[in-house]
């Protein structure tokens, strides 16, 4: 069969088939494609991710729903006082006071923001490292706007509505979730979120003493 055509005006035409792409992804598609799986991995599942952060501040929460059940507790049997420790420099000696009694698991202290080494379940850990600040010297007739537990600050200082709270770059201190703000448990158990700038007044008064988790 002749593969060429004539039309009416003379114009030749070859009548061979389009040559057939070849089925399946080629090498250059399947890179562009692994790249963009492994961006969409960074944008919402890495540490650095804000999407990802939301998420862990939610898991956080429920630690400190956790850790203040174990403290309401603690009152019953301590004349209404939160755990104190003296000269204490840190949070975890005070909080370790509630463990084993008051609870025996451990996991709660220790936020999923930054991760980090577990703690030895039913075990005191007063020498080890947990993730939150602890306003020591609250009681369970402070007031119910009294902050009691938060995540990691960057200092221990009284801090008033817009102040520096938690870490705005992502660097330590006061980084559990990288850039995005953290968690304040109150006396009355309410949690409320906060960006890196206090969303509200955080005032130590009479006293209590902010400790800050080991650095």
């Amino acid at each position: 069969m002749d593969p060429f055509r004539h039309d009416q005006h003379g114009v030749v035409a070859c009548r061979c088939p389009a040559a057939q792409r070849p089925a399946g992804f080629s090498l250059i598609e399947l890179l562009i494609t692994m790249a963009l799986i492994i961006v969409l991995y960074v944008l919402y599942f890495s540490r650095s991710a804000q999407h990802r952060q939301n998420q862990l501040k939610a898991q956080c929460a429920q630690n400190l729903q956790h850790i203040h059940v174990a403290l309401q507790t603690y009152t019953l049997e301590n004349r209404d006082a939160f755990p104190v420790v003296k000269a204490a420099k840190t949070s975890e000696p005070p909080l370790s006071l509630l463990v084993p009694k008051y609870t025996s698991v451990t996991a709660p202290f220790i936020c999923p923001g930054p991760g980090g080494g577990a703690l030895p379940e039913a075990k005191p850990f007063a020498d080890r490292r947990i993730s939150y600040a602890y306003y020591m010297g609250q009681t369970a007739k402070s007031e119910a706007d009294q902050p009691l537990v938060t995540d990691a600050q960057v200092n221990t200082q009284s801090k008033t509505q817009g102040a520096p709270l938690f870490s705005r770059d992502g660097e330590k201190p006061g980084n559990n979730h990288h850039r995005f703000g953290g968690n304040v448990m109150f006396c009355d158990g309410r949690i409320e979120e906060s960006k890196a700038k206090a969303a509200f007044a955080l005032v130590v008064t009479g006293k209590v003493v902010l400790l800050n988790s080991r650095p």
